[in-house]
């Protein structure tokens, strides 16, 4: 009699659990009919949709259903009645204040009763966040391929009047000009319109690939590629008095593409140039160094440098400025970054106000 009491009382006690879990689940837990009626929900179920127990019992459960999603649900349901498990089928209901929900079911039948035991998570705030980054998604597609198009319309067009400029370079008769300075400065003239033109067509070339992962790399030398720049820059480094000191003992190439690796170059000298300190001579300084097996390219000058508690991580993005210097667009240091990135690499910068920038570009080990 005593066992008998007892597996009575365990009985009783494992009963009421189950009760007490079933009523105090936050999912949405429910019993429904091969008929397509409700035949036993838990309180969640009436509070989700907002209707009262006797209203969900009342009207078949399509009923509840977002009306775009009652076929395939009906297709579900014929399923499940011949066996098959419904696992993380997702659907929307119409509360009864006519918000629209999103629930994730995962129902199994039973023949023999003629019924399916059916649990449900609301993931409405799951699906809205998926929205939003979708529509995210969709409008920096479409802000990045208006800048492609742009960047590719512009330096496209710009070929034009270069090679006309070029052209007029080989109608100039230079026999008839004897003074050496007008000599050398048509020549340097020349020469940095030629490396202009060469620049655009990589460009376009570069833009004209369906795949950034398909841009051409190749073992470069460092100094090569800085000489082509220099070269480009000799008037304004002239100008300025530029002190510029190299040191590429630790690695002399590089694996990269070399449009990419002029222009990052580029926009860092002529950076550093443009943001001297005021009555002082730029000064830069180029290095490499091996961090473990990852090659770095260690660019820093003694410029005007950066208060980083107020760039933050705004300092590589597209039109920032932090100064009011009249050249100064937002976009070198932008390019700078995407140059790097795009190809695996990363950049990081160390800087103080008025005790200049270091700029530190890692490159994607290709071993």
């Amino acid at each position: 009699m005593t066992t008998t009491a007892t597996i009575h009382r365990l009985n009783s006690t494992t009963a009421f659990n189950l009760e007490l879990f079933f009523e105090l689940s936050p999912d949405l837990l429910c019993i429904a009919g091969y008929d397509g009626y409700f035949k036993k929900i838990n309180p969640t179920v009436s509070k989700t949709l907002g209707y009262t127990n006797e209203e969900l019992f009342a009207r078949p459960i399509d009923s509840f259903v977002h009306i775009e999603d009652r076929g395939i649900t009906s297709q579900k349901r014929e399923n499940i009645k011949k066996d098959n498990p419904l696992l993380n089928f997702e659907n929307r209901y119409i509360t009864k204040s006519g918000e629209v929900l999103w629930l994730a079911w995962t129902s199994m039948p039973v023949d023999s009763e003629k019924v399916v035991f059916a649990i449900a998570k609301n993931i409405t705030h799951k699906k809205k966040l998926e929205d939003d980054r979708n529509t995210l998604l969709a409008d920096l597609t479409k802000i990045n391929n208006n800048l492609k198009q742009l960047t590719y319309s512009t330096s496209h067009d710009l070929r034009s009047p270069v090679s006309n400029l070029l052209s007029v370079f080989s109608l100039l008769d230079i026999s008839k000009i004897h003074d050496e300075e007008t000599l050398e400065f048509i020549e340097m003239l020349k020469s940095s319109t030629e490396n202009l033109k060469d620049t655009l067509n990589n460009y376009v070339d570069i833009l004209s690939q369906k795949n950034v992962l398909d841009v051409h790399t190749e073992e470069l030398d460092l100094n090569d590629c800085l000489s082509v720049v220099l070269f480009s820059l000799r008037s304004l480094i002239q100008s300025s008095k530029t002190m510029i000191q190299t040191d590429f003992s630790a690695f002399k190439k590089v694996e990269f593409n070399k449009a990419y690796l002029e222009s990052i170059f580029l926009n860092l000298i002529t950076n550093s140039i443009k943001y001297a300190k005021p009555d002082c001579t730029p000064v830069i300084s180029i290095c490499t160094r091996m961090d473990n097996e990852v090659k770095q390219l260690i660019f820093a000058d003694e410029g005007m440098g950066f208060d980083m508690e107020k760039v933050k991580d705004k300092i590589f993005g597209f039109n920032q400025k932090f100064n009011n210097h009249e050249d100064s667009k937002g976009i070198g240091l932008y390019l700078v970054h995407n140059h790097i990135t795009s190809l695996g690499g990363r950049i990081a910068i160390e800087s103080k106000l008025n005790e200049g920038s270091k700029f530190i570009i890692s490159f994607k080990n290709r071993r």
